[in-house]
């Protein structure tokens, strides 16, 4: 089994995207980082590479895909409580980022999630365990 993840997603201007995840409250691996590209720390082993869009050209043949004009992937990740994803998304869209949607409340599962500078799309989600381990939740 792998032992890490490493997303990787193109951003138009460094300094913005570095600047906008810190508001947030995230720190990059310096060791992995410089001005091609930037190793954005999201949890234990979880890393988005956020590179400029000529470097992560190096990597592909492929046009690179506008992400404020369609959706390449959407990254979710898990939050400790409602409240923690609530406070991500109010982070997010007071740095410059939107919230194109309401939250969602399916019981067992609270998600909310925000676009950031470049169009890129994150979930953010808070799973109830207990709720989610009822049979009788969607009786």
């Amino acid at each position: 089994m792998h032992t890490q993840i490493y997303v990787n997603i193109a951003i138009k201007d460094m300094a913005r995207s570095q600047a906008f995840w810190r508001e947030l409250g995230y720190e990059f691996n310096p060791h992995f980082t410089n001005e091609h590209g930037a190793c954005l720390v999201l949890g234990k082993n979880l890393y988005a590479m956020l590179l400029t869009e000529p470097f992560f050209s190096s990597f592909t043949a492929k046009p690179i895909a506008d992400a404020k004009a369609s959706t390449e992937v959407l990254i979710c990740l898990n939050c400790s409580s409602r409240e923690e994803v609530d406070s991500l998304v109010a982070k997010a869209v007071a740095a410059g980022g939107t919230a194109p949607r309401a939250p969602q409340d399916h019981g067992f599962m609270y998600a909310h999630g925000f676009e950031d500078l470049d169009g890129h799309i994150w979930e953010l989600a808070y799973m109830n365990t207990s709720a989610a381990a009822n049979p009788e939740r969607d009786a």
